[in-house]
C-alpha cells in the first residue's frame, strides 16, 4: 500500500538547491512524485511511496538542504496518483 503527501515549504527555499536536494533525497528513499518552485517563493512537492518513507521525507523537508531556512511546512495527505520516478516541474 502506498501513501502520499502534498507539501508546501515556506522560507528561504529558492536559490538554495532545495529542489535538487528534494530530488536526490526522494530518489534515495525510493519515492516518486515531483517538486517545483512557486512564484510566491514557496516550494511545492508531492511524494508517494511506502508510508514510513513518505513520513520520513515530510520530516526531512522541515530542515531541507544546508543553505535553506525553512520557516513552515504545510503537509496534506493525499491518495497516491501512481507517479513513475521523481522529477522537477517548471
Amino acid at each position: 500500500m502506498k501513501g502520499a503527501v502534498h507539501i508546501f515549504v515556506v522560507g528561504t527555499v529558492q536559490g538554495v538547491s532545495y529542489r535538487s536536494w528534494a530530488v536526490c533525497t526522494a530518489r534515495e528513499l525510493g519515492l516518486s512524485g515531483w517538486v517545483r518552485n512557486l512564484q510566491d517563493g514557496r516550494v511545492e512537492a508531492v511524494f508517494e511511496g511506502e508510508p514510513a518513507k513518505v513520513r520520513k521525507m515530510a520530516e526531512l523537508c522541515k530542515k531541507g538542504p544546508p543553505h535553506a531556512n525553512v520557516e513552515k511546512v504545510e503537509i496534506k495527505k493525499e491518495m497516491p496518483s501512481g507517479f513513475e520516478g521523481f522529477e522537477v516541474r517548471r
